[in-house]
């Protein structure tokens, strides 16, 4: 049983390294299992479709992230300080995979974005999903800094929609153009779409 368990989590994680190599369309499913290491029996044991695979690898990678997210955004910090870190941290993390491979992986929820919502309706269902929670999130921060007169929005649901975009969009350039410095700016850009002043940094008393 372990064995099989095992032979799941190999299709999983291979088709999630091809996905973000390569996209969704080319792959076929002798290539995802040869990736994994696993027979092609081992596929349709577990999933029914490439489809069902493919929703299966967003979930798993929505956990994750949703974990991440929930630990930054519902942190102890400033609300305008619990942004910064998601910022930095998805930097970090778009630096790290350009180290690991050679290039800049981008979002795996954008990039099938661009490539199958208008093609696959379970997954668009899906993806929409997923970007309207990540939206819920930074909302409920966003509101939590309007309360306490730090930034000046007049619909936060609207401004924590425009956060997470310019958030998708930076690291669609960094993919773009295989460089994370493009990630550099979204702070600033926050601060800007929030209406918030960029925070003065204290001098160091010697």
């Amino acid at each position: 049983m372990g064995r099989t368990s095992d032979a799941r989590e190999k299709i999983i994680s291979a088709t999630q390294l091809l996905i973000e190599q390569r996209g969704y369309s080319a792959l076929g499913v002798a290539e995802i299992c040869k990736t994994a290491g696993v027979p092609k029996g081992s596929f349709y044991y577990f999933f029914e479709s490439k489809e069902a695979l493919a929703l299966t690898v967003l979930d798993e990678h929505w956990a994750g992230q949703y974990g991440e997210w929930t630990r930054v955004l519902r942190g102890d910090a400033d609300p305008l300080q619990r942004l910064r870190q998601l910022f930095e941290e998805t930097e970090a993390s778009q630096r790290a995979g350009q180290q690991s491979c050679g290039t800049v992986s981008g979002c795996l929820f954008g990039n099938l974005a661009l490539e199958l919502s208008n093609q696959t309706e379970a997954i668009r269902r899906r993806l929409q999903e997923i970007f309207d929670a990540q939206v819920d999130m930074v909302e409920s921060v966003v509101a939590e800094a309007r309360g306490r007169g730090e930034v000046d929005v007049a619909d936060t649901r609207e401004a924590a929609r425009s956060v997470v975009a310019q958030l998708e969009g930076q690291v669609l350039f960094a993919k773009l153009y295989n460089n994370t410095s493009r990630l550099s700016v979204l702070w600033a850009n926050c601060l800007a779409l929030l209406g918030a002043r960029m925070p003065q940094v204290a001098a160091v008393e010697v």
